[in-house]
């Protein structure tokens, strides 16, 4: 398919759409993984063209556990997409970061049970880099975007640990003090698994979080509710299309160099011309400046 946007979006809970999305058409793709979350939506934002997903469709139908990671970056592979805005509801873990803040972070851990987050299998082997698991470059677009903006009853973090737990189910008390002692500073359901994916890809990959809770570890703070978490969704999604805005604003006046746009230059193991044709007629749009 031929590239039509450089620039692609995940709303996450609360971002299910782009209000300010002009020129708008539905792109319906299938991918050797399956279909994506739902329909791409191809818009303009100003001058530039963007890709944009509802990461749980746009009616949240899906869980976090189902979500076609695969499909989802795949089809923004397709479509062109070099940098990767992924904007995601998040518990936070620590007493300064509190609800209505956002967070950029710069690390992941890895609670997660059942996803697959590889591309790779099937005869060929890839192990990238995941030292640095965002676009340091991206994030500071973003980082820059936020606070540009002077955005009211909203503190940036730009840096943090993001920790991906499987969900659907909120944290136990017990899990959420763990997670604390580990340093962790966020916590959220779907983060991770696209960021090792994009990463895969060769696509610039950063994460916008908007906290709405503190999750259920704070002693003088109500656990965490889901009418509480939505009325912050909201707020936080009101916000978030404010920051996507001018981070594609200054994107498209200055794209960012990305070590991840040759994430796999030394990544693939396999001699490919000793892979399976199969797997690599499916791997085509991830190797083919390799082939």
């Amino acid at each position: 398919m031929t590239a039509q946007a450089k620039i692609g979006i995940i709303g996450g809970s609360g971002l299910y759409q782009m209000e300010a999305l002009k020129e708008v058409e539905e792109v319906k793709i299938d991918t050797p993984f399956g279909p994506p979350s739902d329909a791409m939506i191809l818009g303009s934002l100003g001058e530039t063209r963007v890709a944009f997903l509802a990461r749980h469709g746009r009616n949240h139908r899906l869980t976090p556990s189902e979500l076609p990671f695969r499909a989802n970056i795949y089809a923004m592979k397709s479509l062109g997409v070099e940098y990767l805005i992924s904007a995601s509801a998040v518990g936070s873990l620590k007493e300064e970061v509190k609800p209505l803040d956002m967070v950029i972070p710069d690390q992941f851990i890895d609670r997660t049970k059942n996803r697959i987050s590889t591309f790779f299998g099937d005869g060929i082997v890839a192990h990238i880099g995941f030292g640095d698991p965002v676009c340091a470059n991206l994030a500071k677009v973003l980082a820059d975007s936020v606070e540009s903006l002077d955005l009211p009853d909203v503190d940036l973090h730009a840096a943090g640990t993001y920790l991906c737990m499987e969900g659907p189910a909120f944290s136990t008390k017990a899990e959420s003090h763990l997670y604390r002692s580990w340093g962790a500073t966020i916590i959220g359901m779907t983060n991770l698994p696209e960021a090792k994916l994009a990463r895969e890809a060769e696509i610039a990959y950063a994460t916008l979080a908007m906290v709405t809770d503190y999750d259920c570890w704070r002693p003088d703070h109500d656990s965490v509710t889901v009418e509480m978490v939505i009325g912050n969704l909201m707020k936080n999604a009101v916000n978030a299309q404010k920051v996507i805005q001018e981070v594609v604003r200054r994107l498209n006046q200055n794209p960012p160099p990305s070590e991840a746009h040759s994430a796999l230059k030394y990544a693939v193991i396999t001699p490919l011309d000793k892979a399976p044709e199969a797997t690599k007629k499916k791997l085509k749009l991830l190797l083919q400046k390799y082939l």
